[in-house]
């Protein structure tokens, strides 16, 4: 699904904003209805539910990527500290092993936010579909 892909970059770039969820749903809304038919959005829909982890590690992943990450850059700076203070080697096996793992975990909480974010937007939309009256402005 060449869409999807697509609409999960979309939604990458949103999350290097600083705002809340509510504006980043708001902006990629637009920009889904926009260039997305509305079968094709509930098809999105259904295989981003069907595809979402719901382990609890994936969850953290998600919700917490750096936290998540920390331990293994605290190994990578060890190692990177022993290494060099005991001149062993080996130990920046340790900093490179615990440095590549730490950026993984990082890249899959980002890629689970961005999905996440997609299907956030998606449900919003058809929330909006189904109840337009109810769109949440108020008249001043």
């Amino acid at each position: 699904m060449a869409q999807l892909e697509r609409l999960i970059l979309m939604a990458e770039d949103e999350l290097t904003q600083y705002s809340t969820t509510a504006r980043k749903i708001e902006k990629l809304r637009r920009k889904i209805g926009i260039s997305v038919p509305l079968a094709e959005q509930r098809q999105i829909r259904e295989t981003l539910q069907a595809e979402m982890p719901t382990d609890p590690i994936s969850q953290v992943i998600e919700q917490q990527r750096q936290t998540a990450a920390l331990p293994f850059w605290g190994i990578a700076g060890l190692g990177l500290l022993l290494g060099i203070s005991f001149m062993q080697p080996v130990d920046f096996l340790a900093t490179a092993l615990g440095g590549f793992a730490a950026i993984k975990i990082q890249q899959r909480g980002w890629q689970l936010q961005a999905r996440r974010l997609v299907l956030q937007t998606l449900e919003d939309i058809e929330q909006r579909i189904q109840n337009p009256t109810a769109d949440g402005s108020a008249d001043s």
